[in-house]
């Protein structure tokens, strides 16, 4: 394993291929022996340069997977890199390029905004773009003289964004960064990532429970649900291998979750040879309901590794 320098690769089936920016194999997490379990035996493999939506709802894991990735949490069993390194016994290697915004962004409430931006020249050094992360915040027209205490959350939420952005991190770890913005400050925020993302080809993990707001940034998905991965890979891929319809035309053996909509209940169903009647590809939310819906009413839905496209 390296770390991110050099354009990594590792070999499979004889082929070279890039190294993973981050992995989690056969992770088992949990807070105590008498607590369920946070993760379950999580495998997952995130490419570099690839904008991820972590999705799933409260309490499925998904902040105990990206603060492993950070080495915050140390796993029960099994083994998390990050851009090859082992963050709990290797912290200062494995996230030497990684930005991480919690839910709620660890600003000071007592410095300006372009305090912060001092802060974070003097904490990261040269790597640290002070030019940029003034363009930036001059864009979204923050005033530099304001505390970081006066600031609404869609603007809190985009200083601490230029913040990671200016520090040149080649992956970036967002947990439920959208969760107290409002719509507006939402779109704001996901333009400012996707225009970013897309410039310096950073991989991008973005945690969040609302399904829609990420459907139109993200390239691939990975769903949890109690722990546990659900689905993982290429968005499209995953849409491509199924189908919505009305529940009372999906097949009991292909069917995933059924849950209501405005016309009626709907079914999702993996796409098989036999075509079903009226039905259509799904969107993201769709998707995501159907596997959510299957959780809910306990049915046990294989775990589904989609591959991810190019």
């Amino acid at each position: 394993m390296t770390g991110f320098q050099g354009s990594p690769v590792r070999l499979a089936g004889g082929q070279r291929v890039p190294e993973p920016a981050l992995e989690a194999i056969g992770v088992w997490k949990r807070y105590g022996r008498r607590r369920p379990w946070a993760l379950a035996d999580v495998d997952l493999a995130v490419r570099p340069g690839r904008v991820v939506a972590l999705v799933g709802p409260n309490g499925a894991g998904k902040s105990t997977l990206l603060r492993s990735w950070l080495g915050f949490e140390r796993a029960t069993r099994g083994t998390v890199l990050t851009g090859g390194y082992d963050p709990w016994h290797n912290r200062g290697r494995a996230i030497r390029q990684v930005g991480y915004i919690p839910q709620q962004p660890s600003l000071y409430d007592e410095l300006s905004v372009a305090e912060h931006v001092d802060l974070a020249a003097y904490l990261r050094g040269p790597t640290f773009d002070r030019t940029r992360a003034l363009a930036r915040l001059d864009d979204l027209e923050l005033p530099p003289r304001v505390r970081a205490a006066e600031l609404s959350g869609g603007q809190r939420a985009q200083l601490a964004l230029a913040l990671v952005l200016a520090a040149g991190a080649s992956v970036l770890l967002l947990d439920e960064p959208l969760a107290s913005l409002d719509p507006l400050a939402r779109r704001q925020f996901l333009q400012v990532l996707e225009q970013s993302a897309q410039a310096s080809g950073a991989t991008v993990v973005l945690s969040s429970h609302i399904v829609r707001d990420v459907e139109g940034v993200c390239q691939d998905l990975i769903l949890l649900i109690a722990g546990s991965v659900r689905l993982s890979g290429s968005v499209s891929e995953a849409i491509r291998r199924h189908v919505v319809a009305s529940a009372a035309a999906v097949p009991a053996g292909a069917l995933v979750g059924r849950f209501p909509a405005d016309t009626g209940d709907l079914a999702l169903s993996r796409r098989t040879a036999d075509d079903i009647g009226g039905g259509r590809p799904p969107t993201l939310e769709e998707l995501v309901l159907g596997y959510l819906a299957a959780g809910q009413a306990g049915i046990r839905t294989p775990s589904n590794q989609i591959a991810t496209g190019a």
